[in-house]
């Protein structure tokens, strides 16, 4: 062997031996990182320096729940920890009988974050817009509470009020007033444009709302609708069945969707029944930054199966559900348990769902991006109030401004009226 052989094989081999010993290390600290052992002893040194060398007597109650919220918050929104009293009024479903304000919210980047406010909801009344920062409920700060805490605040008796501070991008911080009442989304609304185009404009998917769908579907079919448009925008709530069954209206076969446990393991597959399928013709679907959960559904089935085109912008992405763990002294743990998504197997939590041809709304260009959100105190978003600033709403800012063009809803239209491609024919012999 030559020299620069053998030279070669000794620079090769030690590469090999450094890559293995620091690939080694990085391993055993990842392992160490994940081991809850090692996590455990950080947690008992810490509450042992509480315990000794704290200047005051602590409250090791307190010191306790503050630890499981912590634990709880940095797994995702929807998990967190329940006081004893929270523990019972979940199990009661005291929620249920208490009035809201109608918006869907979710926590970003430590932010109170609105995916969307229910059309014609006490939030949208009082001027709360989709991608708006809740940064106070009354004068309590958002950022120091849990997505599950903070939706406890907002809820209340019918009639009663509550004051919000809002931060949202090009505008100084205002504060708005809504009045909580019971929250209930229109109803599908439909008409046919030109070209023999219906268009379904779907509020909720909430339990019931696929067999008010299909009626309307039906209904635009008599009256010569050969297309449609299905718009899904700002559809932030509802059941993961009821958007499989929405799905299955337009999608006669195969799966559907997916829920997705430990491990990334499916645990159950939502595939079609030929029978429920009603609509056979060409078909777009409307997304945007509002559309969450059981929408997101509905769009994924479109791309993945190729049914049609998906227009708009990135959904907010959300679907999960959570599972009580009660705990030894009568407080709980509320857990993800599992989440939804795409008959591919790809969950919608923290990655939404991707138009198959993007249009953005110019009005809302300057929005805030929640991707953009870090949790961090130099957020532009965290400190846009000036000196001197009272922080009050202006009647402007409450008040709906005049609707500019549709561009989504004009691009869906122009897809469909565009005249389907013939195949090419073959070549002779």
């Amino acid at each position: 062997m030559s020299f620069r052989s053998k030279f070669l094989v000794v620079v090769f081999s030690a590469t090999l031996a450094l890559y293995a010993v620091v690939g080694g290390l990085i391993y055993t600290r990842a392992q160490q990182q994940n081991d809850p052992g090692a996590q455990l002893r950080i947690f008992e040194s810490v509450l042992q320096h509480i315990h000794d060398d704290y200047v005051d007597e602590p409250d090791l109650n307190k010191v306790r729940a503050g630890a499981l919220r912590g634990l709880a918050y940095g797994l995702d929104p929807y998990s967190t920890y329940l006081t004893v009293d929270q523990v019972r009024d979940f199990r009661v479903g005291l929620d249920k009988d208490r009035a809201g304000i109608g918006a869907e919210l979710s926590q970003v980047a430590s932010y109170l974050y609105v995916i969307a406010p229910v059309k014609g909801g006490p939030a949208e009344q009082a001027g709360v817009q989709a991608g708006d920062i809740i940064e106070y409920i009354d004068n309590k700060a958002t950022r120091d509470i849990s997505l599950y805490d903070a939706k406890q605040l907002l809820n209340g008796a019918s009639g009663t009020e509550v004051k919000v501070r809002i931060l949202r991008a090009g505008t100084r911080p205002l504060t708005v007033a809504i009045k909580r009442a019971p929250v209930a989304a229109p109803g599908v609304e439909t008409r046919v444009e030109a070209a023999k185009i219906g268009v379904v404009r779907i509020n909720s998917l909430a339990d019931g709302e696929a067999a008010i769908v299909q009626k309307r579907v039906q209904e635009l079919q008599k009256q010569g609708a050969q297309k449609l448009v299905l718009d899904l925008r700002g559809v932030a709530g509802g059941s993961l069945a009821e958007g499989v069954r929405v799905t299955n209206l337009f999608i006669k076969d195969g799966a559907l969707a997916q829920t997705i446990g430990r491990g990334n393991k499916s645990l159950k597959t939502f595939t079609a029944d030929p029978k429920l399928a009603i609509f056979d013709g060409p078909v777009a679907v409307l997304i945007d930054r509002g559309t969450a959960g059981a929408a997101e559904v509905v769009a994924s089935a479109f791309i993945e199966r190729k049914r049609g085109e998906v227009i708009g912008e990135k959904s907010f992405g959300a679907g999960a559900e959570q599972q009580l763990f009660p705990l030894r002294n009568g407080d709980g743990l509320l857990l993800t348990t599992v989440k939804w998504a795409s008959s591919a197997g790809k969950s919608f939590i923290g990655a939404g769902v991707s138009p198959t041809v993007e249009v953005k709304r110019p009005e809302l260009a300057a929005a805030i991006d929640p991707e953009d959100l870090t949790g961090n105190d130099d957020d532009a978003i965290a400190q846009p109030a000036q000196p001197g600033d009272r922080r009050e709403v202006s009647p402007e800012a409450a008040s709906p401004k005049q609707q500019p063009e549709d561009t989504q809803l004009k691009k869906a239209l122009e897809l469909l009226n565009k005249p389907a491609q013939q195949p090419a024919q073959q070549k002779a012999a």
